[in-house]
């Protein structure tokens, strides 16, 4: 990268021969660029070929798998050729370096935007998030049983082919190793894709649909015909893919990694600590209960709550004792030998009504709205309104003659006394 131009934000640069660019990463971390990327945009009138540069020119020098493989890529890729490029560069990355050969002396301009909430970031991280907390739920979901068979068909189809003929494999070590390849190699394409993703839908959006189409009905009517999990151990372990996918989601959804490290240890802790935090507050409000002075709480019932449980504790009691006296070990002729109308106790046994309707009329007529004791009832209550200043000081009157009229009496006894 000697002789390449360095782009900065905010740069538009406009060249017509061949160039090399890079962009090196500022190493001081900023958390209001967690979710921010820097866009690069290369456009021209004529075709020109997009290539990136690799600053490791040996891939046995790869340090991981995914060096490994974006190495693999850029020696076994064609280089893009369009007339247009976009490339999204996360801000805490590695140095990006890139390559432009135009292929006739036209003018083609190099821009670089900041995009400071990428939404593409935002959603990985938030389905990382929602994936890890929901995935004991979510493994045991049928509907989502099948959209990850899609899914998994579509982004690694080699694995869910592996999968869908695990019966014939008669050896787990066997099956191990090519399982082992098969992610290998998908992680390749996945990556191929992701980096080409642009240029494939731009250029062969038919074919593309046409895979997504075709494997995704394949995937699907697999998984049918497998039907979803029933044993604890698979619900288990695919518990456990669901929750690793999700702390790949989290990685990928910031650009900082000490960030990503960090929501992945708290929502470690936070799912480790959820049963002894659970047992710790049920134990505190247990014994919150046990020293808490016992207050009793008196609660005024309404007229119509009264009336209500009335009503309900009458039929209540009334079916415990039509069930009692169904009971074999009732009594049944020694109580019927006491009662003055048998067949109206017989019938009460079998269902019928405690109350007979001539007494429920009457009852209305005495006590109901409009009855002569309401009338009554209402009548003395006003009249004893009315009636507590006159009685009062009439009280008082009476205390006072009787008072007078004691010493009267008790006079003429203390003079036979003398």
């Amino acid at each position: 990268g000697r002789n390449c131009s360095f782009l900065q934000e905010m740069d538009v640069i406009q060249k017509r021969d061949e160039n090399c660019y890079c962009y090196v990463q500022n190493r001081t971390t900023h958390l209001q660029y967690v979710w921010s990327t820097l866009q690069v945009k290369v456009n021209s009138r004529e075709m020109f070929r997009f290539e990136p540069i690799s600053e490791k020119s040996n891939c046995r020098n790869s340090e991981t798998v995914f060096e490994f493989a974006a190495c693999a890529v850029q020696v076994f890729w064609k280089p893009e050729t369009s007339t247009e490029t976009f490339m999204s560069i996360k801000q805490y990355g590695e140095d990006i370096c890139f390559k432009i050969q135009p292929f006739k002396t036209e003018l083609y301009t190099v821009s670089v935007n900041r995009e400071m909430l990428d939404g593409k970031l935002l959603f990985l991280f938030v389905a990382g998030i929602f994936l890890f907390h929901f995935a004991n739920s979510l493994s045991r979901s049928t509907k989502f049983f099948y959209l990850s068979g899609i899914i998994l068909g579509v982004l690694a189809v080699l694995v869910f082919v592996l999968l869908s003929l695990k019966r014939f494999i008669p050896r787990h070590s066997t099956f191990w190793i090519l399982m082992s390849g098969c992610w290998m190699s998908s992680l390749y394409f996945i990556y191929c894709f992701k980096e080409n993703m642009q240029w494939l839908w731009s250029e062969h959006r038919n074919y593309l649909l046409g895979y997504f189409l075709a494997v995704g009905i394949t995937s699907f009517a697999a998984c049918y015909q497998h039907g979803p999990l029933t044993t604890e151990l698979s619900i288990t372990l695919f518990t456990w893919t669901l929750q690793l996918t999700a702390f790949v989601l989290i990685y990928c959804g910031v650009t900082i990694p000490q960030v990503a490290y960090a929501v992945i240890a708290v929502s470690l802790c936070s799912k480790g600590l959820h049963y002894p935090l659970g047992a710790a507050c049920h134990i505190g409000r247990k014994m919150k209960n046990h020293f808490k002075s016992k207050k009793l709480v008196f609660k005024c019932l309404t007229e119509e709550e009264y009336r209500e449980q009335g009503e309900t504790e009458t039929i209540r009691a009334l079916e415990e004792l039509r069930s009692f006296c169904r009971n074999p070990d009732f009594p049944s002729w020694l109580a019927v030998s006491k009662l003055q109308s048998p067949h109206r106790f017989a019938g009460f046994v079998l269902g019928s009504p405690h109350v007979s309707p001539a007494e429920t009329k009457a009852h209305d007529e005495e006590y109901g709205i409009g009855s002569f004791f309401l009338e009554e009832q209402l009548f003395e209550t006003r009249a004893e309104s009315e009636q507590d200043g006159p009685a009062n000081s009439i009280h008082e009157g009476d205390e006072e003659d009787e008072g007078e009229m004691h010493k009267e009496i008790s006079f003429p006894y203390a003079t036979d006394l003398l």
